[in-house]
Order: structure tokens, then C-alpha cells, then sequence
């Protein structure tokens, strides 16, 4: 089981940091528009993305990684996001992952981050 040395709300601010960091670092190979970069990185930078990349990535988690998503799902969710609470837990999840590995393993994190490049979400 994996322990953490902070907060699972910690690894969840980092974690959305370091994903919209890669996304913009991704996007600006893509185009020089603002506009359309503005529009790649935001369809790519939401909770609804996010879970989808999380739901793409689970066979291939670990046990502990499972493990650590599933806690940080049972987060409680900020009132404002009652709404889409499903959607806003596993984007949560996500980023926690995100955090976690940025901190702890980056050889995982760039091996996701790799996949995610080859996926159907970011053609």
C-alpha cells in the first residue's frame, strides 16, 4: 500500500499543475494560434477529460496505485461541485496519481505521460 507523505488533497493541487503543464507543453508544438491553443488545452484541462484519461489508464495501474486512486475518490467533494460529483471524484483521483508520481516516481509519470501522446485523446 502505498503510504503518503502528504495530503492526498496536496498530491491533487500538485498533480493538476503538472498535468496542465504537460498539456500546454504538448499543445505548443501543435499550433501558434492562441486561439487554438487556448481551445486544445482547455478541452484537455477539465474534470470530464481527466477522468476519461484515468478510465484509460486503469488496467494498467498498479494495486497501490489502485489503491490510491480509490482513496483519493472518497475525498470529500467541495460543495460547488455537487453537481458533477462522479466526473469531479475521478478527475480528483487522476490528478492525485499525477502528483504522486511527479513526487515519488517519474519514471511512471513519463511513461504515462508517453502514452497519453500515442492515445486517441490527443491525436
Amino acid at each position: 500500500m502505498i503510504q503518503e507523505s502528504i495530503n492526498l488533497r496536496n498530491y491533487a493541487h500538485l498533480g493538476d499543475a503538472v498535468w496542465e503543464l504537460f498539456v500546454r507543453e504538448y499543445t505548443i508544438f501543435k499550433t501558434n494560434n492562441a486561439r487554438i491553443l487556448h481551445k486544445i488545452t482547455t478541452e484537455r484541462v477539465n474534470a470530464q477529460f481527466q477522468k476519461d484519461m484515468l478510465l484509460s489508464i486503469s488496467t494498467e495501474l498498479t494495486d497501490d496505485e489502485k489503491d490510491l486512486a480509490k482513496r483519493a475518490r472518497n475525498l470529500p467533494i467541495p460543495v460547488g461541485r455537487k453537481n458533477i460529483q462522479s466526473i469531479y471524484r475521478q478527475a480528483t483521483a487522476f490528478e492525485v496519481l499525477i502528483g504522486y508520481w511527479f513526487l515519488h516516481d517519474k519514471e511512471r509519470l513519463n511513461y504515462f505521460f508517453d502514452s497519453f501522446k500515442k492515445s486517441k485523446f490527443f491525436a
